[in-house]
């Protein structure tokens, strides 16, 4: 039964509340509050969405607010839905930068809370207020600071209804000579997030001819995408007296929860970027680092995606390299039939294949860069084969399906499906390789020399 279903069925949120209350709370549990115990879980991980001109449709800033919620609170975050990062616990790779799963004790800590009636606690403890950023302001600017460039799109009116409207146009860069980024976010501004499906961002550089030719992939941004980090060591170029290519999707009236349903006049997608010294190369002889597009075709017909009415589909897809390479990210992307992907690499010379990555509840609202920690990123050495794959829900059980009865072919419009991953990938040579390898087994064995 559906969260929603049963707060009507048996009256509502307090209703809930009290139904948990005397199904979990045995006399001899310890009592957990509001003040003593959720204010901080909740302050640090949810009010940064869930607050007056946030992007959460209710407001958590006060236990006022958050009791009739309480049992809603419960359920998405027992069942992982909340924060909105789906990521599998226990498969693959776990050290993410930018991770905003809860804690399992944390998790804990709020089913127990709301099955105990979700008591506010001692009222003469006062939870700390959260120190929250502005919601218009850039993800990595605590750390790094204001962005070094901010690269706008032309201003794009986007009506309250319609179809998928797409611009395409181009933008100097004002940047004078080569430099490796750090970072880089791209941002609708203000209630654009809901309309902008996505905004993907090319380069194009200056030939010897002095004219513009596709230089490389500069970034890319879909719903909900937090930005991407680069590790130490490599480069992701922007050259000098270069223009952005911009590519924006747009569907009117938004998608999800955070959806407008209003006209949007003037917006403006940015992009923010943080660079490394203007020395970097110099001294630190990085490795070149590409973010790509790398597609499925197993499980296509035709060339197109279809995943038939109240029907399920697989596709997958395969990618090597002649040279070693470090995968420093991972985002699958499809649209609303999307259900879940993986990434795995297949070792030819011993037939193994290792789980990387699963996302087992994917959804389009919330498209997130799974960047791995550097010390395990994965390495591939030479003729090591990529393995993508991603599942389709075209059935009344995917909620974020609009019609069960629908073919559902590959295409760019947001009611289509697509089938690809992007991937930032660190390219290096033998020596490279070896020196990375190295440098973790050393790890590993003081590790473990020091658990004896």
């Amino acid at each position: 039964m559906k969260l929603a279903q049963a707060l009507i069925l048996i009256g509502g949120p307090i209703a809930l509340v009290a139904f948990g209350a005397k199904a979990q709370n045995p006399e001899n549990q310890h009592q957990i509050t509001y003040n003593g115990d959720v204010a901080r879980i909740i302050n640090e991980n949810c009010v940064v969405c869930h607050r007056e001109g946030g992007i959460g449709p209710m407001q958590f800033e006060n236990y006022d607010q958050i009791r009739p919620w309480a049992p809603l609170i419960s359920f998405k975050v027992a069942n992982r839905e909340m924060p909105p990062y789906a990521y599998d616990r226990g498969i693959g790779i776990q050290e993410l930068k930018g991770d905003w799963r809860l804690a399992q004790e944390d998790i804990n800590t709020i089913v127990a809370w709301v099955g105990q009636g979700a008591p506010l606690g001692d009222p003469d403890i006062v939870p700390p207020t959260p120190d929250l950023p502005d919601p218009d302001a850039w993800n990595f600017e605590p750390e790094l600071g204001a962005p070094d460039l901010i690269v706008p799109s032309i201003p794009m009116d986007i009506p309250a209804s319609g179809n998928d409207l797409w611009s395409k146009h181009y933008v100097p860069s004002t940047l004078a000579a080569d430099r490796c980024i750090k970072a880089v976010q791209v941002k609708p501004r203000g209630d654009a997030k809901a309309v902008v499906h996505h905004a993907n961002s090319y380069v194009e550089a200056l030939n010897e001819e002095g004219e513009f030719e596709r230089f490389g992939q500069l970034t890319e941004y879909a719903m909900g995408k937090w930005g991407e980090l680069m590790p130490e060591g490599v480069c992701r170029t922007l050259p000098g007296g270069s223009r952005i290519s911009w590519d924006i999707h747009m569907f009117p009236g938004g998608v999800g929860a955070t959806a407008e349903g209003l006209m949007i006049k003037d917006n403006i997608v940015e992009i923010g970027l943080w660079f490394h010294e203007e020395d970097y190369v110099e001294t630190e002889q990085p490795y070149k680092q590409d973010l790509r597009l790398y597609p499925m075709r197993s499980g296509y017909e035709g060339g197109h995606l279809i995943v038939p009415p109240n029907g399920y589909t697989m596709t997958q897809g395969f990618h090597s390299f002649d040279h070693p390479v470090r995968i420093d990210s991972f985002q699958p992307h499809g649209h609303l039939r999307m259900n879940a992907a993986s990434l795995e690499i297949f070792y030819p010379e011993t037939g193994r294949t290792e789980q990387i990555s699963q996302i087992s509840n994917w959804s389009a609202t919330w498209h997130h860069s799974h960047i791995y920690a550097p010390d395990v990123a994965p390495l591939l050495p030479t003729g090591a084969i990529l393995v993508i794959k991603q599942w389709y829900d075209n059935t009344a059980n995917n909620p974020n399906n609009p019609d069960p009865d629908q073919w559902v072919y590959g295409g760019s419009r947001t009611g289509d499906e697509m089938s690809h991953a992007w991937i930032a990938i660190t390219h290096l040579d033998e020596e490279g390789y070896e020196k990375i390898v190295a440098e973790r087994k050393a790890v590993e064995q003081r590790s473990f020399a020091g658990s004896d």
